[in-house]
């Protein structure tokens, strides 16, 4: 009699047992299906934008869901982001804390930097369960792409590291104005005793052309902003009305007009390892325009361009990764996806291409 309780006893006890962890068990699951996410109005923003993805629609025909990049399948993981998870119910029916577009974008950056934090401590494990550099066919890739995927094996990268606008817009990040002015404050401090000068916006050089913006220049005479200089450079034959950092270096420093070309001073061609022919020239004129004394300040406000436009969305390159003449065409791709101020773009390439590998500790 003692035996057929037990027996009973261990056979409700395995009922409920299996009721409690298959009802779990389907909550959760039911919970991580994609619909149910909608079911909170607040995911209509992101899912709008995941449509636009390629996770959503692409040549394969392979779409990740919503769980399929936000829920580890490691079973502690899994766990912890479905109780970390409650807290957005608790916003949708409570506090209804992103309850308008308004709202949602004063967030956005709190939010994202969560899940990239996230993502970034269990090494992208969402992103990995699709993904492994293993299979990565690079013939199939840009040569862009194998660069960087190549650098961030190198460097134990993670793939939120790059990839952090995959799937939703990341936040739109401004750098303040008082940034830039403070370059133009530090302009009223440069002396006439400066002997090299850096531009800040460009200037103007009359009707010879325009010298770029973070340029160093030789300094002759200085009266106010108004100063006598010396540019130098390199021209490559065939494409005389520009002057260029270095030979082979094609980082433009000034465009000239017919007149600037024929004020130049000019040395004979040479050929390079690419039998392009290249020149040193020179070029004496006056400009009118705001400088500063170093390179100092302009590089740290390159560094905050590079901190807002490049580092919201994938981490750091340090300059030296590239050569002068990749960083132009990475740099212009780049800031095409940003709303980056085309003066501040050609600011943040220069400091790329002043300290890129191929002229490093050359004191640019």
């Amino acid at each position: 009699m003692e035996m057929k309780k037990t027996i009973v006893v261990l056979l409700v006890g395995l009922v409920i047992g299996w009721v409690s962890l298959g009802g779990t068990q389907l909550v959760m699951h039911g919970t991580s299906d994609t619909e149910f996410c909608l079911s909170c109005h607040t995911m209509q923003i992101p899912y709008e934008e995941y449509q636009g993805s390629i996770h959503y629609s692409n040549p394969k025909g392979i779409r990740a869901e919503c769980a399929d990049c936000h829920i580890p399948e490691d079973t502690v993981d899994y766990l912890i982001t479905k109780i970390r998870a409650s807290k957005d119910i608790y916003h949708e029916f409570v506090t209804g804390k992103i309850s308008s577009e308004e709202k949602y974008e004063e967030h956005r950056m709190a939010m994202a930097q969560t899940v990239w934090e996230q993502m970034k401590e269990n090494d992208s494990a969402t992103c990995r369960s699709c993904h492994e550099f293993d299979a990565m066919d690079t013939y199939e890739q840009s040569n862009e792409a194998v660069k960087m995927h190549a650098y961030g094996q190198e460097n134990n990268q993670t793939c939120i590291d790059c990839h952090k606008g995959v799937a939703h817009f990341p936040p739109v990040l401004e750098l303040d104005s008082e940034a830039f002015d403070n370059l133009l404050a530090q302009a009223e401090k440069t002396g006439d005793s400066v002997k090299n000068a850096v531009t800040i916006d460009g200037a103007e050089m009359g009707d010879l052309g325009r010298i770029n913006p973070a340029v160093q220049v030789e300094v002759i005479n200085s009266n106010g902003y108004e100063r006598e200089i010396k540019l130098s450079g390199y021209q490559m034959k065939g494409a005389e009305q520009v002057v260029y950092m270095g030979q082979g270096k094609r980082s433009i420093i000034a465009t000239l007009s017919e007149q600037g070309q024929a004020t130049l001073t000019v040395g004979e061609f040479k050929a390079d390892e690419y039998d392009n022919e290249w020149r040193h020239v020179q070029l004496v004129t006056k400009i009118d325009a705001p400088v500063l004394s170093s390179f100092e300040p302009m590089w740290a406000y390159a560094e905050e361009l590079d901190n807002v436009y490049c580092s919201a969305c994938h981490a750091k390159i340090p300059p030296g990764h590239f050569t002068v003449n990749a960083w132009g065409p990475v740099a212009k791709g780049m800031g095409e996806r940003t709303d980056i101020s085309e003066l501040d773009l050609e600011i943040l390439t220069k400091y790329f291409q002043n300290h890129a590998k191929d002229i490093a500790g050359s004191g640019h």
